[in-house]
């Protein structure tokens, strides 16, 4: 298959790495201008446990890019997926279609610029990271999954879980994927949350003080895809139907030791939220992912303080205003008991 892949990251560099080594005609654009002058002049390096191998391969910048593609990978961070889907629709064939290998629910921006016929879902929940221009860390294995957004079946789909599937032989395709994405944006309303600390994400999970805040978390999210008719999935260890109100703890507490122990087999310890905040010293993708969250949440008549409180401390510690500690977690469990105290009273 011929494909871009738009944003050569942490997501796109290793899923479009293992997709030229399998002999696709892959060309990566990136706005990072070292990045691709990097690819241009040594290739692209996987490293890590998972793999490691380099690739050569065509590197451009967005408006550089030559000739057009009927698949795009679009690999970029949240934040910047409007401005990315603008981009490249001067080299995205009129037939030709956007798959989103991203986290949030980036699918409902996508559909809006290219329409929705044109867009492709696509959940990843593998570990890497950039490390450094034509370098990135392949740290651990992870549920991939695509579906079309409107469940249905079809050869695109199949002829993309079948290209996948050179990256990662589980890929497979799915008539929920939406279920998929809501799942994954409730674990990450979680990792956002251990990226107020220094800790890593199995930590902050196996800490016994935490644990019911992590779950408040998640179940705060869940509520509002189930409001919104969506069934969400499970996947590494998260099971969504172990969060969900009136279960037993030690039902919750089994899938939170399964989502530890996913995680210790990775050798990515931290997410790349934390590595935004602590070593990029970036903007996160908070906005984008978790603040779009209240308003879905409002539009079906729920609230979801966690999450809004989440995106504050992330903002804070952005500019400065807060340090990364444990101590972020305290004040997230004493919003989540004094409001637990209130529904009671």
């Amino acid at each position: 298959m011929r494909l871009a892949v738009v944003g050569a990251g942490a997501i796109g560099g290793t899923i479009g790495a293992s997709l030229v080594r399998a002999g696709h005609d892959v060309t990566f654009v990136d706005a990072d201008v070292d990045h691709v002058a990097a690819i241009r002049t040594s290739g692209l390096r996987i490293e890590g446990p998972i793999d490691a191998f380099r690739v050569a391969a065509p590197a451009y910048v967005p408006t550089e890019v030559p000739g057009t593609f009927e698949t795009v990978l679009l690999c970029v961070k949240a934040h910047a997926t409007a401005a990315a889907t603008q981009d490249l629709l001067p080299f995205l064939a009129t037939d030709g279609h956007v798959v989103s290998a991203q986290n949030g629910l980036n699918e409902l921006v996508i559909a809006t610029i290219v329409g929705r016929q044109r867009t492709v879902g696509c959940f990843v929940n593998f570990g890497a990271d950039y490390l450094e221009p034509g370098v990135i860390h392949y740290g651990g294995r992870g549920a991939v999954v695509l579906g079309e957004l409107d469940g249905i079946d079809t050869a695109r789909l199949r002829s993309l879980v079948t290209m996948f599937r050179q990256f990662d032989a589980d890929a497979k395709g799915s008539n929920n994927i939406w279920g998929f994405l809501w799942a994954k944006l409730a674990v990450g309303s979680m990792i956002f949350a251990t990226a107020l600390t220094d800790e890593g994400i199995a930590a902050c999970y196996d800490m016994p003080a935490y644990r019911p805040v992590f779950t408040a978390i998640a179940r705060e999210v869940l509520a509002v895809a189930e409001a919104r008719e969506v069934s969400p999935e499970p996947f590494d260890g998260f099971d969504p139907s172990a969060f969900m109100p009136g279960v037993p703890q030690e039902v919750t507490m089994r899938s939170l030791d399964d989502m530890v122990a996913f995680n210790r087999r990775s050798a990515k310890i931290h997410s790349g939220v934390w590595r935004d905040l602590a070593v990029r010293k970036r903007r996160t993708e908070v906005d984008a992912q978790l603040g779009t969250i209240p308003g879905l949440a409002a539009d079906v008549g729920r609230e979801t303080p966690l999450v809004s409180r989440i995106v504050e401390m992330i903002h804070e510690v952005e500019h400065g205003l807060r340090t990364r500690s444990l101590e972020n977690l305290r004040e997230l469990d004493e919003l989540w008991r004094h409001g637990a105290a209130e529904e009671g009273s």
